[in-house]
């Protein structure tokens, strides 16, 4: 009987390289440019994929284990908040309007993301960055799934969950974000990179993930930031990956630092202007605000984007966005003016809205001392004065839209927040309207693309969103009553009541 030696145990390093970066192989019956067709025409020029380091750093087997752990810690929270009642223990059902918007306008982000790094998976010629879009493509997918299990659980009490998907295809405060996706998307993959591994994942997206997570634990969600908290490492990685994509297109050829250049140009403008609408929901929807917008802005990315990344990419050749000190200049006013356009169209939203309260208007002058008490509080004690009569103000018609960030027009100049920032631009003899410097700079540099916008008011107005009248849009969005407008004498805030005095029986 013959016996044989064991098997060797392969080191670490060896063995991630056998299972990686190891399994390429070249094209026998094809050539390259056949089977990877789409990294040529967008002008950069990369002489050696092998110098592509994978941030991910895991075997496939590693990975799913480490992700394996993760979602039994999630699920577990998960149950104990379901079988405790645990929404009761919110700080008040209005908390839920944001997580209302999160998976109305994040979740479907993450599937589209999925979908797209799978593509990347597929088409990128080198084994790493193949190999580091693939996980990627499987965390986006775990997001997604572990965000509508989580966020799941509300929909058995409150308005408003359903019918997310198909909202974010239709709704007109949702064409804000599937509009950058929709840009990001339909760019070569290497401007994919740099628009959302880069100018999204690493720029900002610790102004969505870390205050908001943290406002959700602050107002009793457990369930909400454990799955935030869950994905957040895997953020890390993905901030990894857009940091190496960007460096080693930098470091390839000379040629690639201007259209780099102009690629963190435009999508730092466009990100910034989508992250508005999380400027609203993190000063206004929390009803125990955690952190403001002006202050996560000044940490997250002043101090460190601008204070610690850009001085680093200063020896490739690479400056901070083009339009940075506008959006500087507008950490002052960026929360107040987005959230009164989406308190004054409320009733074509799938969340309820309401004026703040003297302590939250407090608590706004002491985080906006230079604005709040000026130019908003008067609006909203305005507002309150109505509502004391027993009225309650809706904007009465629809809104211009930014034909580039899709958001009304709803800002102002950066110099006079009395004045509304408009901006116009001829494109083929037709008249085009922006909401500002960067997004007129960002239509003027391809026309082509952005006069194809779907337009949601465009839209009504041509009669494509299910009829000429309000109710009709609404039936076609797939919002249903008490879904929208004034949250106080909603169903969510009589229910509310209703389960803590003890009269009203929960599930009815």
């Amino acid at each position: 009987m013959t016996q044989t030696a064991p098997r060797r145990k392969l080191p670490l390093k060896e063995r991630y390289a056998l299972l990686t970066r190891d399994l390429d192989w070249d094209p026998s019956y094809v050539t390259k440019e056949q089977l990877f067709p789409y990294t040529n025409y967008e002008g950069i020029k990369v002489h050696d994929w092998d110098g592509w380091e994978d941030p991910f750093r895991l075997t496939v087997d590693a990975y799913y284990k480490y992700q394996a752990e993760k979602d039994k810690r999630l699920y577990a929270v998960l149950d104990g908040f379901a079988q405790s009642q645990g929404h009761l223990g919110l700080a008040d059902a209005s908390y839920l309007n944001a997580i209302k918007l999160f998976i109305q306008g994040v979740t479907p982000l993450e599937y589209a993301a999925h979908r797209h790094f799978a593509y990347l998976g597929r088409y990128l010629e080198g084994p790493a960055p193949r190999f580091a879009a693939l996980c990627q493509s499987v965390d986006e997918l775990r997001h997604c799934q572990t965000q509508i299990h989580t966020i799941s659980n509300y929909n058995k009490y409150y308005g408003g969950f359903h019918s997310w998907s198909k909202m974010h295809d239709r709704v007109w405060y949702l064409s804000v974000p599937k509009s950058l996706f929709d840009d990001a998307m339909t760019a070569g993959p290497f401007e994919f990179l740099i628009s959302i591994s880069f100018s999204f994942e690493y720029l900002l997206t610790n102004l969505l993930f870390v205050p908001f997570m943290s406002g959700a634990s602050f107002n009793g969600d457990m369930p909400t930031m454990s799955f935030g908290f869950s994905a957040q490492s895997d953020e890390s990685r993905h901030m990894t990956l857009g940091l190496e994509a960007i460096k080693f297109l930098l470091e390839q050829d000379e040629g690639n630092v201007p259209i780099i250049q102009d690629w963190i140009d435009k999508w730092f403008w466009r990100a910034y202007r989508m992250s508005a609408l999380v400027a609203g929901m993190m000063d206004y929807m929390l009803p125990k605000p955690v952190m403001s917008w002006k202050e996560a802005f000044e940490l997250y990315f002043e101090d460190q984007m601008l204070g610690g990344l850009f001085p680093d990419l200063e020896y490739y050749g690479i400056r901070p966005p083009r339009h940075v000190q506008d959006a500087i200049a507008e950490k002052d006013k960026l929360s107040h003016e987005v959230y009164k356009v989406l308190h004054n169209f409320s009733f074509a939203a799938s969340f309820t809205t309401q004026a703040p309260n003297e302590q939250h208007m407090k608590w706004l002058a002491e985080q906006y001392p230079e604005t709040f008490d000026q130019h908003y509080r008067p609006v909203w004690e305005k507002h309150h004065r109505i509502e004391a009569e027993g009225g309650r103000m809706f904007f009465q018609g629809l809104p211009q839209l930014c034909q580039v960030c899709q958001i009304p027009m709803v800002f102002t100049e950066k110099d006079d927040p009395a004045k509304t920032s408009f901006r116009s631009s001829e494109f083929r003899g037709e008249q085009f309207h922006t909401c500002s410097d960067g997004c007129q700079w960002i239509f003027e540099r391809e026309p082509e693309k952005f006069v194809q916008a779907w337009l949601p008011v465009h839209q009504i107005y041509q009669g494509n969103c299910g009829g000429p009248s309000v109710p009709e849009v609404l039936e076609w969005y797939g919002i249903q009553e008490g879904d929208n407008g004034e949250y106080k004498g909603s169903p969510d805030h009589k229910s509310w009541i209703g389960w803590h005095n003890g009269d009203v029986e929960q599930g009815v």
